[in-house]
């Protein structure tokens, strides 16, 4: 298994060796694969120092000298201390110029689960939702990763791609079928006549939705938040009963269970809708991912035994 900041670092390389206009800038956070960029294209590439408002700064004026740009750090940092000038200068000034600014972005949710809350990210969902012009890529494998590369070099807007820091496996196999474009994929249908239930899921909360051989629900992996077709997305969804939205961030405060909770509001839906995700508390356990979303009541066990009793009703 490999981590999605290498799989996409890699297609970074690959594609420097025949474009001299991209160019790769860190907040002293680096890989394995960040090691041959540094190496083979060092008038392309910058290590902007442990401070990401400069990331973001120095991002942007390269972006507005007509730079494809990679700005590259931990999740949590990336986007609540330069929060401001991810605002100020890729939301706003976006609007008036193209600026081909993606935002890699790594340790979505608890994928630093050993460090603690200050590494934690389960707020950047909402923090990201709220500034227009941003666009927000979560995947949840690695070939899914891959494939949106050539999407971040066509699209001349600011994107948010988030992460997971750890390795996971791929659970696409027809990657061939999915469209970026689309901004999800329905991974399976639900197949419970009468008591249809689908679970919208993002990012690490996919994987752990494509486990659940035992059930019948129906599975959505929505890959971006930003733009999203919500008439597609709707149609999808319709003829169910109930929507499970699930994800590694806090619920009710303007992540995916707002985005769907808005759609469904919109379209004056009666689906019911049943959110997990964390609550209204940071976690200060020490433990695995899995020991933390067990005693948050998001692990696969409490999550099946809640779908098994929304089916009984």
């Amino acid at each position: 298994m490999q981590r999605m900041r290498d799989v996409f670092i890699e297609e970074i390389y690959h594609r420097m060796e025949t474009d001299e206009n991209i160019f790769f800038v860190t907040a002293d956070f680096g890989s394995p694969k960040l090691d041959l960029i540094r190496k083979d294209f060092p008038n392309n590439f910058l290590n902007v120092g442990i401070a990401e408002q400069n990331l973001i700064n120095v991002s942007t004026g390269l972006a507005m000298e007509g730079f494809t740009v990679y700005s590259y750090a931990i999740s949590t940092f990336m986007t609540m201390r330069a929060f401001e000038q991810i605002r100020n200068n890729l939301a706003l000034m976006s609007r008036f110029k193209n600026l081909n600014i993606n935002l890699v972005s790594v340790g979505a949710g608890l994928s630093y689960d050993m460090s603690g809350p200050s590494h934690h990210c389960l707020e950047d969902l909402s923090i990201i939702r709220t500034l227009p012009n941003i666009e927000i890529f979560s995947p949840s494998d690695n070939i899914l990763t891959k494939k949106f590369f050539d999407y971040s070099i066509k699209i001349k807007k600011p994107k948010y791609i988030r992460l997971d820091g750890k390795p996971l496996p791929d659970i696409y196999d027809k990657i061939d079928d999915v469209k970026i474009e689309d901004r999800f994929y329905e991974l399976r249908k639900g197949k419970d006549e009468g008591k249809n239930i689908c679970i919208i899921s993002t990012g690490i909360m996919t994987q752990m939705a494509s486990t659940f051989k035992s059930l019948k629900s129906g599975i959505i992996d929505l890959f971006m938040l930003r733009p999203i077709n919500e008439d597609l997305l709707f149609d999808k969804i319709k003829d169910y009963k109930t929507i499970i939205t699930m994800e590694e961030g806090f619920i009710n405060k303007g992540g995916l269970d707002s985005l769907i909770s808005s759609i469904l509001n919109k379209k004056n839906s009666n689906i019911k809708l049943i959110r997990i995700g964390f609550g209204d508390k940071y976690v200060f356990d020490i433990g695995s991912r899995e020991h933390l979303h067990k005693l948050n009541q998001i692990d696969e066990e409490n999550i099946i035994k809640e779908i098994t009793l929304e089916r009984r009703e």
